[in-house]
């Protein structure tokens, strides 16, 4: 059986929005998305759909070389899918392409993180909760919890994630070139 694989992008922009999430979370990557490609080019993700405003939000395509991503620092970690879970997480995220006006930004999900309750809306994600429910749908879960509870670090400690990058986004040109001098032990 042919195998494909999955990136997921943990990322800290820097901006107001995100230290302030940091102050709360303590962790150095707070932010997730979802990539089909090695180089990033299609990165898909819960987030601002204007630079400069973090409270109007929804499904977006992320642009990587945009102002947002200009000083972001980074973990980019591979997921082995098999072709049929593949499809399926590719089909999942091509519905939210189609219609993106009818997803919101789960603002209320972040306040049940931090009170330790699940708050789960129709057709609202953080960015955290969409990669989550991405992979739950296809039949693999990442974490051992709901995805509407799952935070950026959790995704993070997943042991079916593999480490390819830690750094600048900026300096990550291509996970194949990446590899061998970023790799973590090496």
């Amino acid at each position: 059986m042919k195998k494909k694989t999955i990136y997921i992008l943990l990322s800290d922009t820097g901006t107001w929005f995100t230290r302030m999430i940091r102050m709360y979370t303590r962790a150095s990557l707070n932010h997730a998305s979802i990539a089909f490609d090695p180089e990033l080019k299609e990165v898909f993700s819960f987030g601002r759909k204007s630079p400069g405003n973090p409270f109007v939000g929804g499904f977006v395509k992320e642009d990587l070389s945009g102002q947002l991503f200009k000083e972001a620092t980074c973990a980019v970690y591979s997921c082995t899918v098999s072709e049929e879970q593949y499809r399926k997480i590719r089909n999942y995220v091509r519905k939210f392409e189609q219609d993106p006006h009818l997803y919101k930004y789960n603002l209320l999900g972040l306040f049940g993180i931090m009170l330790n309750i699940q708050i789960k809306r129709e057709n609202a994600y953080f960015c955290s909760q969409f990669v989550a429910s991405v992979f739950e749908q296809s039949g693999l879960s990442i974490v051992p919890k709901c995805s509407s509870r799952t935070t950026p670090s959790d995704i993070e400690q997943s042991r079916a994630l593999r480490l390819l990058f830690r750094g600048e986004l900026q300096s990550f040109d291509k996970i194949s070139q990446a590899v061998p001098n970023h790799f973590l032990g090496a």
